[in-house]
């Protein structure tokens, strides 16, 4: 096993100081938004003892050893799964992930015309698709999914506001998730998004409603803040139709390829599909892409899915996603428990949140870590235990 050094992104929306906090790096003015703990060729984890600098590059000298002969044969020769975390001190893109087809496709497409895999307009920056869990190391606050239609028609009754009018209009002559793509299309779509004036009319109109007695506060701080961040944005109006959902430390979330979704403040562990492909339609500077991002959206109103934990061996709590790239698993250590064992017996990345964990594999391997270090485990150290102190997040393959 080996330990792992993540690559940080800075863009802006990031915290200045959760990160930094958690890996024991100094903190100054500069946002850290996210930590890649993964092998993702645009930013990759660097490895300590390993006979290659980087996760990639280890993982392509020898796949079999590394990802064991059923990870290869379901996924080929690159690690299935990125392991991240995200600091968000203000809200993130409004965006959806593509399904696996769909990324295939638009990446082909743009390779064939010659766009740059780092160019800031490109919309494809792999061919995989992105399913993803969130799960909360603070109070998360985030908009995933649509409403129902008749729901979303009823926040906008009596906002005097000839935006919120006309979005009504729209949800109620069709109240289904046709109805609710053609409304979320009027608002994104370049011949026919609001002029910037409306939308700060409407923030207003929330601001009244909520200054009266609101009968949905949440809605109505939601557009009034997004709007503040992203002034004339028609992004901040698509909240009415959005899910609030706020994942309390400990809890998770699953955020399939299709959903829309932006999440608006906090820090989290994410796992995902080996993918950087993020279709933006607002509440952004980075390149927007609404066409695109509205055949990739599904629009079937559907609540958040949380996802509950399974308690497996003896202090391990396993997220399951219903997908097969990657699970999530929590193990909390105790002293007075002594040694207990982490699941899976493919290629793991372990990342220590609080305490200190002694890692040992069936083999010599072994490795200590203490909060905020990360270690790359390959499949050939086949079961690993753990013993300590903290907790202990786990990225595997099912």
């Amino acid at each position: 096993m080996y330990r792992l050094e993540p690559a940080l992104q800075h863009y802006a929306w990031g915290s200045t100081d959760a990160i930094p906090g958690l890996l024991g790096l100094p903190a100054d003015d500069c946002p850290v938004s996210e930590a890649w703990f993964g092998a993702h060729p645009l930013a990759p984890a660097r490895l300590t003892g390993a006979s290659a600098p980087t996760l990639d590059a280890f993982v392509s000298q020898d796949p079999r050893a590394v990802l064991g002969d059923d990870v290869v044969a379901r996924f080929g020769r690159e690690l299935p799964y990125l392991l991240k975390l995200i600091a968000a001190a203000s809200p993130l893109s409004l965006q959806v992930h593509p399904s696996r087809a769909r990324a295939r496709a638009g990446f082909e497409r743009e390779v064939r015309a010659g766009v740059a895999l780092d160019a800031p307009e490109r919309s494809y920056r792999d061919a995989n698709h992105k399913p993803e869990l969130v799960f909360a190391l603070s109070q998360l606050d985030a908009m995933v999914g649509f409403r129902a239609p008749r729901r979303a028609a009823e926040l906008l009754v009596g906002l005097e506001s000839s935006l919120a009018e006309q979005l009504q209009k729209l949800l109620t002559r069709d109240p289904s998730p046709e109805g609710v793509r053609a409304a979320f299309e009027w608002l994104l779509a370049p011949a026919t998004r609001p002029h910037p004036d409306e939308v700060a009319a409407l923030a207003r109109a929330c601001q009244r409603r909520l200054d009266a007695g609101s009968p949905s506060p949440r809605t109505d701080r939601t557009v009034i803040r997004l709007n503040a961040q992203y002034p004339g944005d028609p992004g901040a109006v698509t909240s009415v139709l959005l899910n609030p959902v706020t994942l309390q430390p400990g809890e998770a979330l699953f955020v399939p390829a299709g959903a829309v979704h932006a999440y608006l403040e906090g820090f989290a562990v994410e796992l995902m599909a080996n993918s950087d492909n993020v279709l933006r339609a607002g509440l952004t500077t980075k390149h927007v892409d609404v066409p695109e991002l509205l055949d990739n959206l599904d629009t079937v109103a559907a609540p958040p899915i949380r996802i509950a934990p399974e308690h497996v061996f003896t202090a391990t709590d396993v997220f399951y996603a219903p997908v097969d790239d990657f699970e999530l698993s929590v193990t909390q250590l105790q002293d007075e428990v002594g040694e207990v064992r982490l699941p899976g017996r493919g290629p793991r990345v372990l990342l220590c949140l609080d305490g200190a964990a002694d890692l040992r594999g069936e083999g010599d391997g072994a490795l200590r870590l203490e909060a905020g270090q990360a270690a790359f485990v390959p499949a050939s150290d086949g079961l690993l235990t753990g013993r300590g102190f903290g907790r202990v997040v786990q990225a595997g393959v099912p």
